[in-house]
């Protein structure tokens, strides 16, 4: 078990005038099991980052310190394990068990003891496959399993969560949940989960500690007691409180055709299986589509051919007034018809700067510069971007991120916009903006196709549903 202690903690991302986090005083003692709650941009990740000792001096600017067991963070990275939303950035070798072999390797633990513990950590997060298997082959909660079997294998002191399910489907988040209750049975080790989704984590913990802007503690306690005299405020900030109500913004009446995919079929190389079978679909102008369905189950595929960002084996997909299906078209062209915002925003940033990102696109479809500066301007107003102009894009909360890659994927006008996982790791404040943002988009004219696991997104949106199975259109589905 280990202590954590930070003491007039304050970190400044390099490029950021802003300080992410500033002036924090907090202390967990060993063993404890805490939820780190608060808003979009309130220090969560920054946090358990620096307790991972992963806020390096070249990174940016700190003051005050950051301590484990009474020690720099830095120095004690051996004793700390931290799990991320996003699996596949942790997942570095080609076999599940040669991965979670990887970290014991690097510390050095003597090789008779570790593929006992390989085992042993597989085992205790149900990991439903040999170690022999293909970590390129497995599903995103698979993925998330395995990751979490890497970090409890070292047998860490510290075990810190950042939205460990926030890239999964509903099944694959509640085993994931299931795997680490039962592995925690098994340890002493303190605990640090930040998750939105607060209903979904309360069981796995004791206290809950609420942050504000800039980190300041603003609530601390037991959860029923937390949520009983602070919920209302809260969830005004943007926390997930179970029973708050949700927005609803009912559909328009649909115009034209506007996107068409004709028996659209992909395997990826290596595979022997197409990862998506003679789907067909439609979208029409004003209409928000909404692609669910398990992980692995074929929607992001979809959304790659939809979007002409991979070519088919088979089928097309195609806009009005094009005579060539949308793979085919040269990038300036396509991106004129179809905007796309990938599942991970700092996957699509290319640029230095908030505005010279929103000014890639039009650019790059050839705009003359009085018509580009003015649709940034346009856009840094419209989605509260404008302080942020001159920012790294990868020094922005998830919040921000989300809604520059949004903007920048409608820099260049399309009249489709394609949405991978839109509202994932987003605070309830966050969320309704998006919420709102995809209406006012769609109110506009623009056709919208969304894949999600967030069926109250789509319902919110009165959205239309595609269910995908295992590669092909699932008609006995239950509606949103």
């Amino acid at each position: 078990m280990i202590p954590v202690e930070f003491r007039g903690y304050a970190w400044r991302h390099a490029g950021r005038r802003a300080q992410a986090v500033t002036g924090v005083d907090l202390r967990v003692e060993p063993g404890e099991r805490v939820l780190l709650l608060g808003p979009s941009g309130s220090g969560k990740s920054t946090l358990l980052a620096a307790l991972a000792g992963l806020l390096t001096e070249d990174a940016g600017d700190q003051d005050g310190d950051v301590l484990l067991d009474g020690k720099p963070a830095a120095e004690q990275r051996g004793r700390v394990g931290i799990l991320f939303q996003d699996p596949e950035t942790q997942l570095v070798m080609a076999r599940a068990g040669d991965d979670v072999a990887f970290g014991l390797e690097n510390q050095a633990v003597p090789a008779p003891e570790i593929w006992p513990r390989v085992r042993g950590a597989l085992d205790a997060v149900g990991f439903p496959y040999g170690p022999d298997r293909d970590t390129h082959a497995l599903s995103g909660g698979e993925q998330q399993r395995l990751a979490l079997a890497g970090v409890l294998a070292r047998r860490p002191e510290l075990i810190l969560l950042d939205e460990p399910t926030a890239n999964l489907d509903p099944q694959g988040a509640q085993d994931v949940r299931d795997a680490l209750r039962t592995a925690l049975t098994d340890t002493d080790a303190t605990l640090i989960v930040v998750e939105h989704r607060v209903a979904d984590i309360l069981d796995l913990v004791d206290r809950v500690i609420a942050l504000g802007p800039g980190g300041a503690v603003t609530a601390d306690g037991p959860a029923g007691r937390v949520l009983a005299e602070h919920g209302e405020s809260l969830a005004a900030q943007g926390v997930w409180v179970p029973g708050a109500p949700l927005p609803h913004r009912p559909a328009p009446a649909p115009g034209d055709t506007a996107l068409r995919g004709d028996g659209l079929a992909l395997a990826y190389p290596g595979s022997a299986e197409r990862a998506l079978d003679g789907v067909s679909f439609s979208l029409r102008q004003g209409e928000l589509l909404a692609v669910t369905g398990p992980n692995g189950s074929g929607k992001s595929t979809l959304a790659l051919l939809a979007g002409g960002l991979a070519a088919p084996d088979a089928g097309t997909a195609t806009v009005p007034g094009e005579r060539r299906p949308l793979h085919r078209l040269p990038a300036r062209r396509l991106a004129t018809r179809v905007g796309s915002v990938f599942q991970d925003p700092e996957h699509q940033f290319v640029t230095a700067t908030v505005r010279v990102e929103l000014a890639f696109g039009p650019e790059q479809a050839g705009w003359e510069r009085a018509r580009t500066d003015a649709r940034v301007a346009e856009l840094l107003d419209r989605l509260r971007l404008a302080h942020l102009a001159e920012a790294n894009p990868h020094t922005l909360s998830g919040g921000e991120a989300r809604r520059l890659s949004v903007a920048s994927a409608l820099a260049a006008a399309p009249g489709v916009l394609l949405l991978d996982e839109p509202t994932f790791g987003q605070d309830r404040r966050t969320w309704g903006e998006l919420v709102d943002l995809t209406a006012d988009i769609r109110a506009e004219g623009t056709a919208l196709l969304a894949v999600t696991h967030d069926r109250d997104f789509a319902h919110a949106l009165g959205a239309r549903e595609l269910a995908l199975k295992d590669g092909r259109v699932d008609e006995g589905a239950a509606p949103c």
